[in-house]
């Protein structure tokens, strides 16, 4: 039996220059590193934890 698992598609909007270095880890922790890029990950809480410390850097695009 096939789980459908939930996902979250979160674009990179701002630059993590001029930001503390804990924030741009969380980027790279996301798979972003660089303006424009998308990265598909899994829907958990740990990963909307990751999104909501850097909300001001990132947009989510789809949540299926």
């Amino acid at each position: 039996m096939a789980t459908e698992s939930k996902t979250v598609r979160v674009q990179q909007t701002g630059s993590p220059i001029r930001r503390r270095h804990d924030q741009r880890e969380t980027l790279i922790g996301l798979g972003l590193n660089r303006i424009g890029r998308v990265s598909e990950l899994p829907d958990t809480p740990s990963v909307r934890g990751m999104i909501s410390k850097v909300g001001h850097l990132v947009r989510v695009i789809d949540e299926k």
